[in-house]
């Protein structure tokens, strides 16, 4: 089949990255797999060689692209929550598209398992999902932040402005989860 006619390939724990923003309607020949193909990958690659927008989302979700370049596509350095199996944070790190932050991504967990990736939101985006709120205030509870000045940042989360959240879905119990950073 043409590349041109091919589906995105699934990702179980980024559902959308058309809609995310992590892979583009942008014709890229692969340095992985050498095909043309419609559709690149724009987000973050963590490896030695420079691989900015070059790879297309079928050598991620298949794994070629991180065994071929040893590339992860979010950093390791987040924390994964205990219980969360070995086998699903190296399918988050290497055959899933990351996403751009304002500082160093993280990717949420729950019920065991990684989450869904919703892409950035705001304040406005943010109040259809009451769950994923709560969990964003209980993080800033403990900022040490005055009443005021808490309340001032949740107002202040914008999708695309300089305070931003980030919504992530549990894929077992449907929760919304949230974190936020800034420029």
């Amino acid at each position: 089949m043409p590349a041109d006619e091919e589906g995105l390939p699934q990702f179980p724990y980024h559902p959308d990255p058309v809609g995310t923003g992590s892979v583009v309607a942008a014709a890229v020949v692969c340095a992985c797999c050498g095909r043309r193909r419609p559709f690149t990958y724009v987000g973050p690659v963590y490896a030695v060689e420079e691989l900015a927008r070059v790879l297309c989302p079928w050598c991620i979700a298949d794994g070629r692209a991180a065994a071929m370049f040893d590339a992860q596509f979010t950093d390791a350095s987040w924390r994964v929550s205990d219980g969360v199996p070995a086998d699903v944070t190296e399918l988050v790190l290497r055959r899933t598209p990351g996403f751009v932050g304002w500082q160093q991504e993280q990717w949420l967990h729950h019920c065991r398992d990684a989450a869904e990736f919703h892409g950035p939101v705001g304040a406005n985006e943010l109040a259809a999902f009451p769950d994923a709120l709560e969990h964003l205030r209980l993080k800033v509870a403990g900022s040490g932040w005055s009443a005021d000045d808490k309340d001032w940042y949740l107002q202040a989360l914008s999708k695309d402005g300089p305070v931003t959240a980030y919504l992530f879905r549990c894929r077992h119990c449907g929760s919304h989860l949230a974190y936020s950073d800034s420029t």
